[in-house]
């Protein structure tokens, strides 16, 4: 059993742990409810723009100008990938890695994949491939719309001038301050709506198309890549938190395990010295 000394330090450095872990959780706490109430306010105006853009890609023709319709052979793929700056969060950034790995050894195993970093873990999981042509962590510490609208301005222009054929972006989807679902959507080219036969696509356009694809796609585009951003800063703040409390937790129980070896140390160190002083007098009185 260990001595007094050692059990008592133990202890202190646990609760020094748990005091960390608590505030930590605290932090987190009040973020994630700023976090959450943006993507949840930005969220059906997002999804209402895409299904507008998917509608409206199905009645583009080859001569509409769409030139981010494209369809071409995949040959280069780009993958964006959307992590945190700080870890501590669970399996929050570790399940992006991995399906990142996922969709590069299996999905497109026979294509050349690139990465786009957003957040320092992925940007530290995939630099040692030499394949990643952006690191964009900066972006958490000024989180707007045009700083994001920059970056997404960026791919745009990659998908264009051809460098490449086809841009994912994989990030953590805020369901709730416990779960968090990968996701994995297409940025570029645009999918476009499944033609069905209860689906009206017979549109008047005003003004005309061309303009309307002009202005409607880069700005939902830019619009989706914000969603992913804030979906995965509102899903970082959840996981932490939750994985604070789990650590704090589990900090209390170790205390108070290590307090209670202690008192049974303590009470064996003072019933041996009560038997040595007894002995002792026993051994004057013979």
């Amino acid at each position: 059993m260990a001595n007094l000394k050692e059990i008592r330090n133990r202890i202190a450095s646990v609760s020094s742990t748990m005091q960390i872990t608590s505030a930590m959780k605290m932090v987190s706490a009040a973020k994630l409810k700023k976090a959450q109430d943006a993507i949840t306010a930005m969220r059906p105006y997002a999804n209402k723009l895409t299904e507008l853009l998917q509608s409206l890609s199905a009645t583009l023709d080859a001569d509409s100008g769409s030139k981010f319709s494209t369809q071409r052979e995949i040959k280069k793929v780009l993958i964006v990938v959307i992590t945190s700056n700080r870890g501590l969060a669970g399996a929050f950034n570790s399940n992006i890695i991995k399906e990142v790995n996922r969709l590069t050894s299996k999905t497109y195993a026979n294509q050349e994949v690139s990465y786009l970093a957003i957040g320092k873990k992925g940007n530290d999981a995939f630099k040692k491939t030499n394949r990643v042509i952006a690191n964009e962590s900066a972006i958490y510490d000024d989180l707007t719309f045009d700083n994001v609208a920059e970056i997404a301005e960026l791919l745009m222009a990659k998908f264009v001038a051809g460098q490449f054929d086809k841009i994912e972006i994989v990030y953590n989807k805020f369901k709730n301050a416990a779960t968090q679902e990968v996701m994995v959507e297409q940025f570029l080219p645009i999918v476009p709506v499944k033609s069905e036969s209860n689906v009206n696509l017979d549109y008047i356009f005003e003004p005309s198309k061309i303009e309307i694809v002009e202005q409607l796609i880069p700005k939902s585009l830019k619009t989706q890549l914000f969603k992913g951003v804030r979906d995965s800063f509102a899903s970082e703040h959840g996981a932490r938190m939750t994985a604070m409390h789990k650590a704090t937790d589990n900090a209390t129980e170790l205390r108070d395990q290590l307090k209670l070896t202690y008192n049974k140390a303590r009470q064996a160190a003072i019933t041996n010295e009560i038997l040595e002083i007894v002995g002792g007098a026993e051994a004057l009185n013979n």
